[in-house]
């Protein structure tokens, strides 16, 4: 493999608004409205902040019949100064911690939350 394995990330939600202000909140970040790619059919997408020049995967949060949101066995992990402060902001915003800020060695620290719509979501930071 030459690039990073992951190439995009879709976190499926049941209520948009919720998660949307619960994301922003956490992370500090507007998310932006992506189109529907396909027409007629009900699907609502927001994209997280991304460069496509950048480190990192880019992403969404995704609303779409037939879908639900949580019991997924993915696990997403975000970028994080340090990750304990956006645990803490996840708590704040109506989420909540499902493992506290631990270290996991050279590879720096990760914390687990859970968002507004049952997904179990990674924090990771270096100090």
């Amino acid at each position: 493999m030459k690039n990073n394995p992951v190439g995009w990330f879709e976190i499926y939600v049941q209520d948009m608004p919720r998660a949307k202000a619960f994301y922003e909140a956490v992370f500090q970040g507007a998310l932006e409205p992506l189109g529907n790619p396909t027409p007629g059919e009900p699907l609502e997408m927001w994209s997280f902040p991304s460069a496509r020049d950048g480190y990192g995967t880019p992403g969404a949060l995704v609303k779409m019949a037939g879908i639900p949101s949580g019991g997924n066995s993915t696990l997403v992990y975000f970028v994080c100064d340090d990750c304990a402060v956006e645990a803490a902001r996840a708590k704040a915003h109506g989420g909540s911690v499902f493992k506290d800020k631990m270290s996991i060695g050279e590879y720096g620290f990760i914390a687990l939350v859970n968002d507004t719509e049952g997904n179990l979501i990674g924090l990771h930071s270096m100090r």
